[in-house]
């Protein structure tokens, strides 16, 4: 494990936190490290509900809604054509439950992982072409797919691209294609199933203005769709420090607090969730994991047919489909984790800048897993493969520091196709070019990153005195929530204090439950995930970094440090 870099945040003067009146000086630093420096927009960023842009700002949408329109209207086949992730699948279902509440005859496709691969694929719309459809309508996908919207098109069918994916050399020559990173949309950074909203948003936005605010297309309930967005935005890992995100996933929790959709209610129950305790967190850990886990393992259709149920009974029936592949998912996973590492050994000051690892017995659904944790621990770009008798698909995880959709795209000649994000991407390559790719992504790598120190950071937003530490304070950081991706927990510092005793918990050891001194107080209760390992080497005075929380359990509520990191003590 390479040991990470604490980077704590310049301390702001005293006048500047002055300026932001009725808040402790703790909120005021916290919300000028995450480049609020304006009180105003501050409060704004703490307290908007709306959302916030035109739909109508996205190129193509005119166009879009006037087609959608036409469809319902003539009674045409629609199909919403989705991906197998969470972002995809809640993207579907908020699509499908929208145009079938307008009238429309619309079914969902979700491609097969292992049978058809990411996105839009040519036999799959040549065989809706000839089931007699007529518009296609992606979601979370297809800003790639040129090859497959030509074959498509020619076939008879219009196809719509909604995506948020990183735009390729060139769009797709479908009937419009909407995707927030076309220029125009202020909002880059939106979900697929965000994207997807704001379809169905420009949609009754259309219908109201042309019924004068009455008749069957002014009655959808658009906020009953949230939850929807919510769920996607948070486990799709969307930056919740852009402020329609935000409004998104706040009024989304608020909703999945409800827990009205018998699919949701049916998936708190399977996580051991109680209505009302919902946050992004939950999402995050719980929701997203299970809804994804249908894709990875099996059929991406069992988590759609879960979102959509229309009863409790029929909900619960895919949740705990979800539940248990969800336990195999997580047991695969560490298997799949335990065979790659074995490939790996990088040790602090290596040069080496790019992690490319195969293995012919890994499952697709679980590579990008399994490459996410190798860049959290090495961080470094990895790429890791599933090894297929002619052509391999992989998944990529990222650092800041190196864009890895930028680079397979310096890299297109040598891949079947490939797509994605700046720190998250996949392709599929032909099995001869496989080591022409590696060699190409480690050379960019190694250009890149030449120089750069490659170890992880622990963003720290304040040192205080642990006996500045209280309920009030958690409290007043909770209006920070949603929390997540580019708006992090606040993290907190101690220096030198007092470990007064510790013991690990959880299967194998691998977590710790400490108490640490405070003077003339209560010790302040600690647990740190992962970090077991302390237990052997626990020195008597430590610097800790921490999240504070309040920790609930038999009806008692304790203020609690939840450690990110350790290091033993500076000396002073």
């Amino acid at each position: 494990m390479i040991l990470k870099r604490w980077i704590t945040a310049p301390p702001a003067s005293r006048d500047h936190l002055y300026r932001f009146r009725g808040m402790s000086p703790f909120m005021a630093q916290v919300l000028i490290n995450r480049g609020f420096n304006d009180p105003q927009d501050a409060q704004k960023f703490l307290y908007s509900k709306d959302t916030t842009y035109n739909p109508y700002d996205m190129p193509d949408m005119e166009k879009a809604v006037e087609r959608i329109q036409r469809a319902i209207h003539n009674g045409e086949k629609i199909v919403v054509y989705g991906d197998f992730d969470a972002d995809g699948v809640t993207s579907t279902t908020l699509m499908i439950q929208s145009l079938r509440a307008l009238g429309a005859n619309a079914k969902p496709y979700i491609p097969h992982r292992v049978d058809e691969g990411y996105g839009l694929n040519t036999p799959a719309l040549l065989k809706l072409a000839k089931a007699g459809v007529t518009l296609v309508i992606t979601v979370d996908c297809g800003i790639r797919s040129v090859e497959e919207v030509l074959e498509g098109s020619a076939a008879g069918l219009d196809i719509i691209i909604t995506d948020h994916h990183s735009l390729g050399p060139e769009l797709p020559e479908a009937y419009a294609v909407i995707n927030c990173k076309r220029e125009g949309y202020p909002e880059p950074m939106l979900a697929g199933v965000g994207v997807a909203f704001k379809v169905i948003q420009a949609l009754i936005m259309a219908e109201r203005k042309n019924q004068n605010g009455n008749g069957r297309y002014a009655g959808v309930p658009l906020h009953d769709l949230f939850d929807l967005v919510a769920l996607g935005t948070v486990a799709d890992l969307m930056p919740l420090n852009h402020l329609e995100n935000r409004v998104l996933v706040r009024r989304g929790i608020e909703v999945l607090n409800k827990a009205q959709r018998p699919g949701i209610r049916a998936l708190l129950e399977v996580a051991t969730v109680d209505p009302g305790n919902v946050t992004a967190m939950t999402i995050g850990f719980a929701l997203g994991p299970r809804i994804n886990a249908a894709g990875r393992l099996d059929d991406a259709m069992l988590a759609y047919r879960l979102l959509s149920a229309e009863t409790l009974p029929e909900a619960r029936k895919w949740a705990n489909k979800l539940q248990e592949l969800n336990i195999k998912r997580q047991d695969v996973t560490r298997s799949a984790q335990e065979t790659i590492s074995a490939q790996v050994e990088i040790s602090e000051g290596d040069d080496i800048p790019l992690i490319f690892a195969a293995h012919d017995g890994i499952l697709p659904g679980v590579v990008g897993l399994v490459a996410g944790r190798l860049t959290e621990e090495y961080f470094r770009p990895a790429v890791v493969m599933e090894k297929g008798d002619m052509e391999s698909r992989a998944s990529c995880r990222s650092i800041p520091q190196f864009d890895i959709t930028s680079a397979l795209d310096q890299c297109s000649d040598l891949l079947v196709r490939h797509g994605g994000h700046a720190l998250a991407a996949g392709f599929t390559v032909m099995n001869e070019n496989i080591q022409a790719l590696r060699e190409r992504l480690t050379s960019m790598a190694h250009e890149t990153l030449s120089g750069q120190t490659l170890s992880p950071t622990l963003d720290i937003d304040l040192e205080v005195d642990i006996h500045s530490l209280s309920e009030a304070l958690v409290n007043e950081l909770a209006q920070l929530e949603p929390c997540g991706n580019g708006n992090s927990s606040p993290v907190f510092m101690c220096r030198n204090v007092h470990v007064a005793d510790y013991r690990t918990v959880g299967k194998d050891g691998k977590h710790l439950k400490m108490r640490i001194s405070r003077a003339s107080q209560p010790p302040l209760d600690a647990i740190a995930f992962g970090l077991g390992e302390w237990v052997t080497k626990m020195p008597e005075r430590i610097d800790m970094a921490f999240n504070l929380e309040i920790n609930e359990w038999n009806g008692r509520r304790t203020l609690q440090a939840n450690i990110q990191d350790i290091r033993p003590a500076e000396e002073t």
